[in-house]
């Protein structure tokens, strides 16, 4: 998880006298521990919380679902499907379990060995059942200056991109978790232009920065969510990298959209931090010009503070070197008129749905968030530490990571990471 330093004082201490960790995060997960078993856990520093365990010992009764079981399972679905209500109930109850002052933990060291494990004695799993995929085109940044890139600078933006949050549906299939490699894909590109299309290895694999927000409660078929309530449908968000093979996706996007260029795999970390644990992290979005229709138009419109960063590293290179730094409270379009739109025809969400935001660009080119921006479709080569790349090479692993800053702690994603392994060619 993402370091933290000048802790409050309201902290777990039971590891030891310098286990001081704050309980203002408290993100959820899926892993399995050394003897085989799968639990839902929460992160603690570098220890995590076997809440599974905490359910089946009689720990977690909360008052809005008196013996009710949410984390029997493998996936945090279940959980997810629960509401605002149970889920602020359990963060306040889990707050309070895990306190320096509360003894029911500190003062079990019984109990303690069966729910507290280092980190690095599991192995973390995707944290959701993921029936569907939605990746939206959220920055205004991104999608300028990719349209600048393939249409020129007075036709960046497509008619519909300031009226509505544009997306595609993604293959949920191909979402992976944080560690797994990433094999180079092949496809049909045409990079000459010419008559003929070459059949490959894509020469323009690339990262693509986002957040994405997984949806908590859902809503029945043909019912709209209505914008006011959009973000009471989501149970909390996660880091994500889009990869895309830009060669093979310039090729093939007309006239549907995306497809092979982006199916082929899709990271993200392992953690998920609750709506609740962000609420601090609220400020405003950007303001939109023109002024989307009403049921996207939500009076004092907010979004969240997450800095973001990405790292890339080479087989040749000593440690990893940041390519990007980039902020979530960039994006035109915030989360609730994302699930707002997405359900505005009765699209019915369910709970481990996957909403993506996008790549996230800010105004500089510091903050651009994907290769193909920051080398300019190839155009500039970007340094690397001692080295320079247009796109990502075979053996390059990306990492990227995300945090809220608090007065004196900080709310951490932790990372999603994968390494670019060759193409798989036919002998």
């Amino acid at each position: 998880m993402q370091p933290t330093a000048n802790l409050r004082r309201r902290s777990f201490v039971t590891v030891s006298p310098q286990s001081h960790f704050p309980l203002e995060n408290l993100p959820y997960g899926v892993c399995r521990r050394r003897e085989g078993k799968i639990c839902i856990a929460v992160a603690l520093g570098d220890y995590i919380v076997d809440v599974t365990a905490l359910e089946t010992l009689g720990m977690l009764d909360i008052p809005s679902a008196i013996g009710r079981r949410f984390f029997q399972g493998e996936t945090l679905n279940d959980f997810m499907a629960q509401g605002q209500t149970v889920r602020r109930d359990m963060r306040a109850h889990l707050q309070q379990l895990l306190d320096a002052d509360e003894p029911a933990l500190r003062d079990n060291a019984e109990l303690l060995a069966q729910v507290l494990v280092p980190m690095n004695d599991v192995e973390m799993l995707l944290p959701a059942d993921i029936g569907d995929y939605t990746d939206f085109y959220s920055s205004r940044e991104h999608a300028t200056n990719v349209g600048t890139m393939f249409r020129g600078a007075d036709k960046a933006l497509q008619p519909n991109w300031l009226h509505l949050p544009v997306a595609y549906h993604g293959r949920a299939s191909s979402i992976i978790g944080s560690g797994t490699g990433v094999r180079r894909p092949l496809g049909q590109s045409n990079p000459d232009n010419g008559a003929t299309p070459i059949y490959g290895p894509s020469r323009s694999l690339d990262f693509e920065l986002e957040m994405a927000a997984f949806v908590g409660t859902g809503n029945a078929l043909g019912q709209p969510i209505p914008i006011a309530k959009a973000e009471e449908h989501l149970f909390g968000m996660a880091l994500l990298n889009d990869w895309s093979a830009r060669d093979i996706q310039a090729w093939e996007y007309v006239p549907l959209g995306p497809f092979l260029g982006k199916n082929f795999a899709t990271s993200i970390s392992p953690w998920v931090v609750t709506m609740e644990a962000l609420e601090s992290f609220r400020v405003a979005a950007p303001p939109q010009d023109p002024l989307p229709l009403p049921y996207l138009n939500a009076p004092n419109r907010t979004t969240y503070d997450i800095q973001l960063e990405v790292y890339v590293q080479g087989v040749n290179m000593n440690a990893p070197a940041r390519v990007c730094a980039s902020n979530f409270r960039y994006l035109y379009w915030a989360l609730a008129q994302q699930v707002a739109h997405h359900a505005a025809n009765g699209c019915n969400l369910r709970p481990g749905d996957l909403l993506a935001s996008g790549t996230i660009s800010g105004p500089t080119p510091e903050s651009y968030g994907s290769m193909l921006e920051l080398s300019w479709r190839g155009s500039r080569p970007v340094k690397v530490g001692d080295e320079t790349r247009t796109f990502l090479l075979d053996g390059d692993r990306v990492t990227m990571t995300a945090w809220c800053q608090g007065d004196g702690y900080r709310v951490g994603f932790g990372s999603v990471e994968a390494t670019i392994l060759p193409a798989l060619l036919e002998d």
